[in-house]
């Protein structure tokens, strides 16, 4: 498709010279998508060559196409709407696209050379993961498949948010209320262990605050001596002195989340290629709190806290070292950037984290470009809207977020009960039946979570999600297994569909050309989706490659078709569309059954 594009950006240019003698670089000409109601492929607009041309936007919109077609062979008609020229393809053009297709089976475009570093999931080990971590796991794993089919050399990092005061509260929770329970005695999960001790924290916590609020404190002031808080500090301090005591607490409940995550992980279809640990990253960060006190970027107050003032970036005072010694988040994720670059190299570092900390990230880069840091300007912040349900907005501190865990159990058994309802596992065992109520639950949910510009906040509906019609990833995946099926009943049959079986289609109908033009999109739709981060644009690409051919599949017939080499050819544009959707779909973490 990229070469027709810029084969007819050269005729364009000939014309425009030719016709005019208006000069204009081939690489300048911009081409649009016809609109639907129109005939046409590829529309140029005419409007700002009329003061050159001398003549009004429909009559160089006329005299170019009049051109176009004696001179382009790729032009088989034109039709010129005001200042819009629709340009129409040839049938062998499109047949000739589909032959160059059918050979590039890769996917993938020319390696760029860079290196990309996406940091995604970042979980804290107090609380397992909700709809909203499922949103950032998505995007984070979604964006990394984009960017490496676009040539780039990525790698996914996850920072464990593994230290710090709320990992304290769950800790200290734990020491007051649980009496050694283990996830194994409690019949849960560890990461889910933990986070009921959190919301625990959280309630013991209030009551502190109302007693002393009734016996005439302010509010705030509760807030800071209410006697958990003080504790959990005091837990902090500990256990950055290196208290054995509390260490030995902090790996045992880490170990229990951990195994939690990693299965949460492996059910979502989600990995990493390496871990970091703010535990891990923070004394880095330290360090580079004192390079910036001694290079004057940042400043002691009189209680002994560090502190950066960014007001000439446009942004405030920064607290980046607490009195007492201990860290904050931008602290430990000083040393964090530090160390992926050290380990990577990076040319850019995509931070995938919500729009709650759009803040946060430019104080990040706007530091370490104070520091002089060469991989300052490399940082990105990918940057989302929050997930809301009908109920309205989660709270982990009060237990009322969406548990991700119960979130893809009730998707499979919606995926279950729809797909029983619409008969789709004929034939299936009970195995393979639940391997696809899984495949079509995280189908819908992925896809629900990825088609909306990440940008955007959303509403998440669940039930909306797994239909099998409509803008959803169930219908996607549907036509995938429909075409799974003319495969297979084509290898049934014995039916060649290779480039030889097809060698003279007689005519191609309008709905096959427009499938092609889908196809031809693939690796502009990848580039695209890459340079802006958006897997949304993955999604659209994929629905609409869907509808095109489910019209293609209800207008033409493909079997009872007497012609055989457009009944070869007709299989072999559906083997096409599937590869096509199984890669799209695969940039989208989405797997596509070939049975339902």
């Amino acid at each position: 498709m990229k070469n027709l594009e810029q084969k007819i950006r050269t005729a364009l240019a000939a014309a425009l010279q030719n016709t005019f003698s208006i000069a204009v670089e081939p690489a300048t000409i911009s081409l649009q998508p016809t609109r639907k109601e129109f005939a046409g492929t590829f529309t140029f607009v005419t409007f700002p060559y009329t003061k050159q041309a001398g003549k009004g936007p429909e009559q160089i919109g006329q005299a170019l196409g009049e051109y176009l077609k004696e001179n382009a062979p790729e032009i088989s008609g034109f039709n010129v709407v005001k200042g819009f020229l629709n340009l129409e393809i040839g049938e062998n053009v499109w047949l000739e696209l589909f032959r160059e297709m059918l050979g590039n089976t890769e996917g993938k475009l020319p390696d760029t050379g860079k290196k990309i570093v996406v940091e995604y999931s970042s979980p804290n080990t107090n609380k397992p993961l909700h709809l909203g971590h499922l949103r950032n796991n998505f995007l984070g794993y979604s964006v990394s498949e984009i960017l490496e089919a676009a040539g780039n050399h990525v790698t996914k990092v996850n920072l464990v948010n593994d230290r710090g005061i709320h990992i304290c509260k769950s800790m200290l929770a734990y020491q007051l209320f649980g009496n050694e329970e283990t996830p194994e005695q409690a019949g849960i999960k560890g990461d889910h262990l933990a986070g009921r001790y959190y919301v625990m924290f959280d309630k013991a916590y209030k009551q502190e605050i109302d007693e002393l609020v009734k016996n005439g404190m302010e509010v705030e002031t509760a807030k800071k001596e209410a006697p958990l808080m003080k504790e959990a500090q005091e837990m902090l301090k500990k256990w950055e002195q290196g208290d054995a005591e509390v260490l030995a607490l902090w790996k045992q409940m880490n170990a229990w989340v951990y195994q939690g995550f990693d299965e949460t992980y492996q059910n979502i279809g989600v990995d990493f290629h390496k871990y970091y640990y703010e535990s891990e990253t923070y004394l880095l960060g330290k360090e580079r709190v004192e390079e910036g006190l001694a290079k004057g970027v940042f400043y002691k107050k009189p209680d002994g806290s560090v502190w950066v003032d960014l007001k000439e970036e446009g942004l405030d005072e920064k607290l980046v070292l607490r009195a007492d010694g201990t860290s904050v988040y931008i602290t430990q994720d000083l040393g964090t950037a530090e160390l992926k670059y050290q380990e990577f190299s990076y040319d850019t570092s995509v931070y995938v984290i919500a729009d709650e900390q759009n803040y946060h990230m430019q104080v990040l880069k706007a530091i370490l470009k104070n520091l002089g840091k060469p991989y300052a300007d490399g940082i990105y912040h990918l940057s989302y809207g929050m997930v809301d349900l009908p109920s309205g907005k989660m709270k982990s501190r009060e237990g009322t977020v969406v548990d991700a865990d119960e979130l893809v159990e009730e998707m499979n058994e919606t995926a279950r009960r729809k797909t029983e309802e619409l008969g789709k596992i004929e034939g299936f065992s009970e195995m393979e039946a639940k391997e696809l109520y899984h495949k079509l639950a995280m189908g819908a949910l992925k896809y629900f979570l990825l088609k909306v510009d990440p940008k955007k906040r959303m509403l998440f509906n669940p039930e909306e999600s797994i239909e099998f019609q409509g803008n959803t990833g169930p219908f996607i995946q549907y036509t995938h297994a429909r075409i799974a099926a003319i495969l297979r009943k084509a290898a049934e049959m014995d039916i060649a569909y290779d480039e030889a079986a097809f060698a003279k289609v007689p005519a191609l109908h309008e709905t096959e050309a427009e499938v092609i033009v889908q196809l031809g999109g693939y690796e502009k739709m990848v580039q695209e989706a890459a340079n802006l981060f958006a897997p949304s644009i993955v999604a659209q690409y994929a629905y609409e490659l869907a509808k095109a051919y489910n019209r293609f599949y209800t207008e033409v017939s493909i079997f009872q078709e007497t012609n055989l080499e457009t009944r070869s050819f007709r299989i072999a544009l559906s083997g096409q569309v599937a590869r096509t959707i199984k890669k799209a779909m695969g940039l989208l973490g989405i797997q596509v059954p070939d049975r339902m």
